[in-house]
């Protein structure tokens, strides 16, 4: 740039600062014009609207003129209104719109006072116009680099918030009509809704999140890492426990409890502790996904590993004693109980003659010294059978 063009440009800054008032009159209204978010003065009042439209024109046509303090301020400025748009929750497309306008403002006012200018200066127009653009150029980058910056930030903190709401429900403070409403409102759940609680053991094979793949289901879901397992709260709304767990079969394939359905998001505490409890029936590492209500038996045999020992002694002891005799017994016992103690129907399951389960069967009960008919014996077999299950 020579030394003509540098004076030029400074006399056409000045003026245009001069009437500085007017030209920031002129790029509010266009602004509004283009721009139906601006112009319902919502995340923006007008007179904050007014205010920064005229500080950015002032330090662009100081930048433009080379005046005082050109330069030194201008990217401050930039940072600030990105931050200040990023936290209004402006869209980065409709600020960075009303840079461009106001870039066409500004040449438009630069033009219209180089109309009746000497050749030789009408000669510096495109370099003076491409000034323009790079001043706006550099405004719209950095602003748009502190808008990007400050939206992951603000989303990494409502992320904290909204995992220590999470945590606190989880805690058992949501019994505190505050927390559980902050809860809900962080989290964008209702406090009453059908809910259930996941806890899935922590694996390497486990995604670091399975909700887009609920989501993909129709079920919204939280996450977070908690101890040694993943604790997740799913909206079920009007799925079903079976449902969840049929979706988290095909993605997670690693141990899952379930908790039972629960409509008040304060009990999330509660539901937290039985999908433990599903959880802990199943055997470490199998991948399987069980909810709590399909798995009560042996929830209840879980919770005092003494007695479970003691009830598979006592009813099939003299089975396990047994030696090569031990498996097909157990497996036939097992089906029999599930058909209901019916020695047709369990014969088309293991495909053999009637006569050899009824063989079966009257084997166990001489090798546990309890009669096939007697309604203890049975119930017994079926504890001790699911009280096996949970050993493994």
């Amino acid at each position: 740039m020579n030394e003509a063009e540098r004076a030029l440009r400074r006399e056409l800054a000045t003026a245009l600062l001069v009437d500085i008032d007017r030209l920031t009159d002129d790029l509010v209204a266009d602004i509004r014009v283009h721009s139906p978010l601006y112009a319902s003065s919502g995340p923006v009042a007008p007179g904050d609207l007014w205010s920064a439209c005229r500080r950015n024109v002032e330090l662009a046509l100081n930048d433009l003129g080379e005046l005082p303090s050109s330069g030194r301020h201008i990217d401050d400025a930039a940072t600030e209104t990105g931050r200040l748009r990023a936290e209004q929750g402006v869209p980065l497309a409709t600020v960075l719109r009303a840079f461009r306008r106001g870039g066409r403002v500004i040449w438009q006012a630069v033009a219209d006072r180089m109309r009746d200018r000497p050749p030789a200066q009408q000669r510096m127009l495109g370099d003076i116009a491409g000034a323009v653009w790079e001043t706006v150029d550099r405004f719209s980058s950095v602003m748009a680099d502190s808008y990007r910056l400050t939206t992951v930030e603000l989303h990494h903190r409502e992320d904290s918030r909204r995992g220590a709401l999470f945590e606190a429900l989880l805690d058992g403070r949501g019994g505190d009509p505050a927390v559980a409403g902050a809860a809900a409102a962080a989290l964008g759940v209702p406090l009453r809704d059908r809910y259930a609680v996941v806890v899935i053991a922590q694996d390497p094979a486990s995604p670091a999140d399975p909700g887009p793949v609920l989501e993909a289901a129709g079920l919204w879901s939280f996450w977070r890492p908690r101890a040694e397992v993943l604790a997740g709260l799913v909206r079920l709304g009007s799925a079903e426990p079976a449902e969840l767990a049929e979706v988290l079969r095909g993605v997670v394939r690693c141990t899952s409890g379930i908790s039972p359905t629960f409509e008040e998001l304060p009990l999330a505490d509660q539901a937290l502790r039985l999908a433990g409890r599903a959880l802990a029936t199943l055997p470490a590492g199998s991948g399987a996904v069980a909810a709590l209500d399909d798995r009560l038996v042996h929830a209840l045999l879980g919770v005092d590993p003494e007695l479970a020992e003691r009830t598979v002694r006592r009813y099939l002891g003299g089975v396990l004693r047994c030696g090569s005799e031990r498996q097909v017994l157990l497996d036939t016992l097992r089906v029999w109980l599930d058909e209901g103690c019916s020695a047709h129907r369990t014969a088309g399951r293991l495909y053999c003659h009637r006569n050899t389960v009824r063989g079966r069967i009257g084997r166990i009960s001489e090798l546990t010294g309890w009669s096939a008919e007697s309604g203890e014996a049975r119930l017994g077999w079926a504890l001790a059978l699911r009280a096996l299950e949970g050993a493994r």
